[in-house]
């Protein structure tokens, strides 16, 4: 189960955290999650954190290390890609169901601002690297879209208008705002020192963003498509971690109010819509688990695109003002390791306001390549 978590606020690329590299943004957010759970840092069996564009290494142990946790704790990064911090929630509520272990501190970071370049060693000009801005994630045969390019391929495929994923993208910025100014979000962040001090808040929502803005930016991906810079996400660097223990270990900590992991899947689909592979997964762990979309009290779908969400929506029957409470990545933008593990950040965070005992709620990504995570959860005790 996920008793407790924090975050660091998200910010642009080579923004507020410009030059603060990944395991910088994530050592200081685990030491506030150990700190707030009053758990002995000995007894966490490991921290499992996501990591999208990283230059390898484990960022995971090294910002355990350097958030004083003991060496004997070790720590493991996997990539998922977009999927990654949900995919390492997931991976921890499996290990202590398993009996395995009983406190894991998982989540995801990223720093897109400080990712090193990308370049290949066999080159086009002896002795030059080769840069690149992506790796490829399907071959050419079956088709590899950029981000961009296969969301349009979505907004086609499932006629999503541009209208609408203007008027989402809009509704985003404004629950983002909402949410912000109301304190709700005041809890979960952890401040942390980026270009020109402390960072208190998610630098993405924008106040003074209106339809008619919107409407004038024109399609980046294709010409005359429907996606923009509008109704898309923005690259960003921040870190999410939460706290994943057994009852036994939430109840001697006095911990009460927590997500109890109930079932995930993931599932793959054809790259070039990419983007419906949240909702293909959704639907298998909630077919599994006998489950209806009306049944659930909260849905968190990833933002990276309007275009994708509003379809995957479709695709589950749910009405787009039952998803994303809070706003998204299209508001706070996209930490690409990290923004799965703030789904789930926020459906904590949203039950402890007014969870009801035994609600259900959704968590779901879809990830580049054609590949979908989701994670099904139930609340379970009450807000002390």
């Amino acid at each position: 189960m996920v008793v407790l978590g924090r975050r660091t606020a998200f910010a642009r690329r080579n923004g507020a955290f410009g030059s603060v590299l990944a395991d910088e943004l994530l050592a200081p957010v685990l030491s506030a999650v150990v700190a707030a759970g009053g758990i002995p840092a000995a007894d966490i069996d490991d921290v499992i954190i996501g990591n999208a564009v990283g230059g390898g290494g484990n960022v995971a142990r090294l910002a355990a290390l350097a958030a004083g946790l003991p060496s004997r704790v070790p720590g493991m990064t996997i990539d998922r890609q977009c999927g990654s911090g949900l995919e390492a929630i997931v991976l921890a509520c499996r290990l202590v169901a398993s009996g395995a272990g009983s406190a894991y501190l998982a989540g995801g970071v990223e720093s897109c601002s400080t990712a090193p370049l990308r370049a290949h060693r066999l080159t086009s000009t002896p002795g030059h690297p080769d840069f690149f801005d992506r790796v490829r994630f399907s071959p050419d045969e079956v088709g590899d879209p950029d981000m961009g390019a296969a969301a349009e391929n979505v907004a086609d495929r499932f006629g999503i208008t541009r209208e609408r994923q203007d008027a989402f993208a809009l509704r985003s910025h404004r629950l983002a705002v909402v949410a912000q100014d109301s304190g709700a979000l005041a809890g979960e962040i952890v401040p942390v020192r980026g270009e020109a001090g402390l960072v208190r808040a998610d630098e993405g929502p924008r106040r003074s963003l209106t339809a008619e803005l919107l409407r004038r930016f024109p399609p980046v991906f294709r010409p005359g498509g429907t996606v923009t810079a509008g109704n898309s996400c923005a690259d960003a660097d921040g870190a999410v971690v939460v706290l994943v223990t057994s009852r036994r270990v939430a109840d001697s900590l006095g911990l009460t109010g927590y997500l109890r992991f109930v079932d995930s899947a993931v599932t793959g689909t054809d790259p070039n819509h990419l983007g419906i592979a949240g909702a293909e997964a959704a639907r298998l762990v909630l077919d599994r688990q006998n489950v209806a979309s009306a049944d659930l009290a909260r849905i968190e779908f990833n933002e990276a695109f309007a275009a994708q969400v509003l379809a995957s929506m479709d695709i589950l029957g749910i009405p787009e003002e039952r998803a994303n409470f809070q706003g998204g990545a299209l508001a706070v933008g996209h930490p690409f390791g990290a923004s799965g593990a703030l789904l789930v950040l926020r459906l904590l965070t949203q039950g402890r306001a007014s969870g009801r005992a035994g609600e259900l709620s959704l968590s779901a990504v879809s990830i580049a390549g054609g590949l979908g995570v989701a994670a099904l959860w139930r609340w379970d005790g009450t807000v002390r």
